[in-house]
């Protein structure tokens, strides 16, 4: 999300952020659009992204954003979840095991380099390779060889992984472990994006100053403030620049960023705050932005903390139906969100009602699970949230839930920033629970929960493992159709609520705008904002 795009935390996938983090400057009017970058120039709020900006050390929605304006992948994914062929001319297979990539002729990176199948193959042998540690490299582990590149212990046993073989310089094969029906999905995530040549000469040089194959190319990172990339005229994907180029803009607080859109000094803003939902759409008129996708909010536990470390199931069942979703839903957050009825949004493939009481608030049920389950250590526990995405409010609206229906304390954890609480969830530092937001990375109910509840999954930073579940994941990765890997997932659905690795809270909708000086701003499958179709007025 978006991830992230990910999955992405927010991409992108992965993980969602509504957020950004510093304001910066208009700086002088000279030569300048009406906002305050460059003439021809977009901009919208964007945090700064938690790693440097290399396509597999990125899983999170500040990072994405930047990531996908400077590289591109084989595929992606239209407004309704369906496939859009972007590099490759297509992505086949016979047996749903061994699949073979058809690269358009003529792309280029931005500095010249010639995108082929090479281009592709080494990437990804890097990303996969343990001793590089990129965050997503688990995103590999389906290929024939990724166990000898990246050993459970130990160094690597080879470079390059057996199963990606290069037919000609547009052409190649990927020999997966088993059969996988959906890996053509997985490759609209960002993590498969190609590498060029003098990405290898000084990785973290690159991460600082990218070059990639996408519709913008780089120009400079001020960190913390701002990061500004170029419409490139040579990119041929069906995703061109509509404008001269953007500008990533961080804030301190979404309440800052709306006071930029409205008086014009900013383009576009991802998420309105709270405090500003009420007006919004009187305030931006046309300009506002309020449409469903594919992300989620949960409540997630370290299963790893004093408070959390062997709880019965029954406590976070009780946790859940402890929170009244519907009235935070429709009070603090405005009616902006829709209370979840399972672990996947929305649209994607597999989504259904698990037609549980768990996502049901139910006062007295709640204490007799909790009491049942032997109750909450202390007979307290924390949320962790990031306070410049937006969050206080539901954070404090939730634990007033569940302390007035269990007598259990609940309060916020707050982190200053989105980067800060990543870095918590990364280090194993999350004192209870954190806020979790997902955002489909690819359109199927496997990516919300085998990238996020798998004993092996790199996001699954609240360290949830079980055997059955895990069995079952591998098995409906394994099944002999795309329908029916969605249908086994969606048995393991059910049973995720026996074990409850999250408590889902609401499905998300953006509710973002833009300004006066800006048109044609449109939201794609992962929530975010299509900033090369913006044109400028």
């Amino acid at each position: 999300m978006r991830g992230a795009k990910s999955a992405k935390w927010v991409a992108g996938a992965i993980v969602v952020a509504l957020a950004a983090t510093a304001c910066g400057g208009n700086g002088d009017d000279e030569g300048k659009s009406k906002g305050s970058g460059p003439a021809g120039y977009v901009s919208i709020d964007v945090g700064e992204p938690q790693k440097p900006l290399i396509p597999a050390d990125t899983n999170e929605s500040n990072g994405s954003y930047v990531i996908q304006s400077l590289f591109t992948q084989l595929l992606d994914f239209d407004a309704k979840g369906n496939v859009v062929y972007t590099n490759a001319e297509s992505v086949t297979t016979d047996d749903s095991k061994t699949w073979t990539v058809k690269l358009k002729k003529g792309w280029k990176f931005h500095n010249g380099e010639e995108v082929t199948s090479k281009s592709y193959i080494d990437a990804w042998n890097w990303y996969a390779n343990i001793k590089n540690n990129q965050q997503n490299s688990f995103w590999f582990q389906d290929i024939k060889g990724y166990d000898d590149v990246h050993p459970e212990k130990g160094d690597p046993k080879a470079e390059t992984m057996s199963g990606l073989k290069a037919v000609d310089d547009h052409t190649f094969t990927i020999e997966l472990k088993y059969t996988m029906p959906y890996f053509n999905y997985k490759l609209g995530y960002t993590t498969w994006a190609p590498l060029p040549k003098v990405f290898y000469d000084d990785p973290k040089a690159f991460g600082q100053k990218p070059v990639g194959n996408g519709p913008y190319k780089f120009e400079k990172w001020d960190h913390k403030k701002l990061i500004q990339v170029k419409a490139w005229d040579e990119y041929q994907g069906p995703n061109k620049a509509k404008n001269k180029g953007v500008q990533f803009k961080a804030y301190t607080t979404l309440e800052a960023a709306y006071k930029d859109v409205v008086s014009g000094n900013l383009d576009m803003i991802r998420q309105v705050g709270p405090t500003d939902l009420p007006k919004y759409k009187q305030d931006l008129g046309d300009g506002a932005i309020e449409q469903p996708y594919a992300a989620i909010q949960t409540l997630t536990p370290a299963f790893y903390s004093k408070t959390f470390k062997d709880i019965d199931p029954k406590v976070l069942q009780g946790l859940s139906m402890a929170i009244d979703r519907d009235t935070i839903t429709k009070t603090v957050l405005n009616n902006t969100r829709t209370p979840a009825q399972s672990f996947t949004p929305p649209g994607v493939k597999g989504n259904q009602n698990l037609d549980t009481d768990v996502f049901t608030y139910n006062p007295a049920k709640a204490k007799q699970l909790i009491k049942e389950g032997g109750g909450v250590p202390g007979n307290k526990f924390t949320i962790q949230y990031n306070t410049d995405g937006g969050h206080k409010e539901w954070v404090t609206a939730v634990c007033e839930s569940i302390r007035k229906a269990t007598g259990v304390d609940c309060a916020g954890d707050p982190k200053p920033d989105f980067a800060t609480d990543l870095e918590a969830r990364d280090n194993d530092q999350v004192k209870g629970m954190y806020r979790g937001g997902w955002v489909a990375d690819y359109p199927v109910n496997a990516n919300f929960m085998k990238e996020l509840y798998h004993t092996t999954a790199e996001a699954n930073n609240g360290k949830f493992s079980n055997k059955e579940i895990d069995g079952l994941m591998d098995k409906a990765d394994k099944a002999k159709s795309l329908d029916e890997s969605v249908k086994a997932f969606q048995e393991v659905e059910k049973k995720l609520v026996e074990h409850m690795p999250a408590i889902p809270l609401w499905y998300y909708r953006i509710n973002g705008g833009h300004g006066k000086n800006v048109d044609n701003v449109n939201v794609d499958f992962h929530g975010d904002l299509e900033v090369w179709a913006v044109t400028t007025k």
